[in-house]
């Protein structure tokens, strides 16, 4: 028989043995893959649960912020408050070289208007400033008033006395030559607190009004022959 009839015969050898224990193990927790944990699965599918539901309350709530807005727009139609200066009278504005104390006497004429027609304004405080050059010299406080719809109201002030101001180098030039003019530029600075009444509803805010005007001394009961122009002023939030 040749070499090659044993190859095609049964085998008679000693038997293969069965794979412990320990390599089964090892076949199905180690080449196999990676464990499986099932606490750690549950804990990172309600994570995961519990920010996607975050995440779509947030997005509802502003969905439904912009819609509030969009109809509160659309019924009120809100607009800023107007203020206006419709004369100024300056008197006396002197500022001693000696101890830098400034002398004046301005009268302000002012018009706050309404210009909603569903939104009324309440204007409990007004506490208006005049500045010159960014140095406040006098401050006094308004009486409050209510405003309507479409309404307006003229309110009268007067600014006398005397203050110490110092001013810069370029300032005080600025100064002498605008008393050679004859006019000068005064800011008028307006800090309110108000309370708009939308329905039944009474936000409160802490606006401002800013004018910067050019105001011509009057000396002697003869004005300076540039007039004043009424001024609108800036209205900021």
């Amino acid at each position: 028989m040749s070499s090659d009839s044993h190859l095609n015969g049964a085998y008679y050898g000693p038997s293969i043995p069965p794979p412990s224990k320990k390599s089964r193990s090892y076949n199905r927790h180690g080449r196999g893959g990676g464990s499986c944990n099932p606490f750690s699965w549950c804990c990172s599918c309600l994570c995961g649960c519990i920010f996607n539901l975050i995440f779509q309350i947030l997005i509802t709530i502003l969905v439904l912020l912009g819609i509030a807005v969009l109809v509160f727009w659309l019924i009120f139609r809100p607009n800023a408050p107007k203020f206006h200066v419709n004369d100024a009278t300056l008197t006396q504005f002197t500022l001693s070289s000696d101890n830098n104390t400034l002398y004046y006497n301005l009268a302000v004429n002012m018009t706050f208007r309404n210009p909603n027609k569903r939104i009324g304004i309440y204007y409990d405080k007004i506490e208006a400033n005049a500045e010159y050059y960014d140095k406040r010299f006098a401050s006094r406080n308004l009486d409050g008033f209510y405003l309507g719809h479409k309404r307006e109201n003229n309110v009268n002030t007067e600014f006398v006395g005397e203050q110490v101001v110092v001013l810069e180098n370029g300032d005080r030039s600025k100064y002498d030559r605008e008393r050679n003019d004859g006019v000068y530029n005064i800011d008028l600075k307006l800090r309110l607190r108000l309370r708009l009444k939308v329905g039944w509803a009474k936000p409160k805010f802490k606006p401002k009004f800013e004018c910067e005007l050019k105001i011509p001394v009057t000396s002697g009961g003869v004005v300076s022959s540039t007039g004043f122009q009424r001024t609108k002023c800036d209205f900021d939030w």
